[in-house]
């Protein structure tokens, strides 16, 4: 028998972001799950290393990797219908949820519960501050992306994401925003070699 789950997840390369948007740089969910793992596991450390909060950060790494695996199956809902109202976004939830379902489906049994806890179990409520953080922070990272290349389009977007990360109330994001986001104003020359 033959299942299905890792060849769908492979087709997170043919789901672009930002429908709704003109981009210089495309950025496909697959591009964007491995970025945010990579920001929520930095978050996950900077919480237990600068802030001596216990935590796992690779659980907060696996959780973001499927955090927006139900996409296989929905597509990417652009972000100003999908928040609209409570009625969508309640239903968008459920739609998210039957999907996630589908998906896990495609696994065999005894793998289920694994990727059921990183996708919608108690492992991904979890991590959720912080991954919902990361999101957000590779949403402001694209929109500086985009502006560096003379794209006008993610000038909102960037200063409303701003805001909302401003706004967060977890120390993480503002260490990460204080310590690391100067530097993705830098072209490849400021950032000078590695030695």
């Amino acid at each position: 028998m033959s299942y299905n789950f890792f060849a769908y997840l492979s087709r997170m390369r043919y789901i672009n972001r930002w429908s709704l948007m003109r981009n210089a740089l495309d950025e496909n969910i697959q591009e964007h799950s491995h970025m945010v793992a990579v920001l929520a596991h930095a978050l996950g450390v900077i919480r237990r290393d600068v802030f001596g909060v216990a935590c796992s950060p690779e659980e907060y790494a696996a959780v973001a990797l499927y955090h927006d695996s139900s996409e296989i199956l929905t597509g990417d809902l652009p972000t100003p219908i999908k928040y609209h109202s409570a009625e969508i976004r309640e239903a968008y939830k459920q739609v998210e949820e039957l999907a996630c379902s589908k998906l896990l489906a495609t696994l065999p049994e005894p793998l289920r519960g694994a990727f059921g806890e990183v996708m919608t179990g108690e492992t991904a409520a979890r991590c959720h501050d912080l991954v919902k953080a990361a999101d957000k922070l590779s949403a402001y990272i694209k929109c500086i992306e985009e502006r560096k290349t003379g794209n006008d389009e993610f000038l909102s977007a960037e200063r409303q994401t701003r805001a909302i990360l401003e706004e967060s109330e977890l120390p993480e994001v503002r260490y990460f925003l204080d310590n690391f986001i100067p530097a993705f104003e830098l072209t490849l020359d400021e950032l000078g070699t590695i030695k």
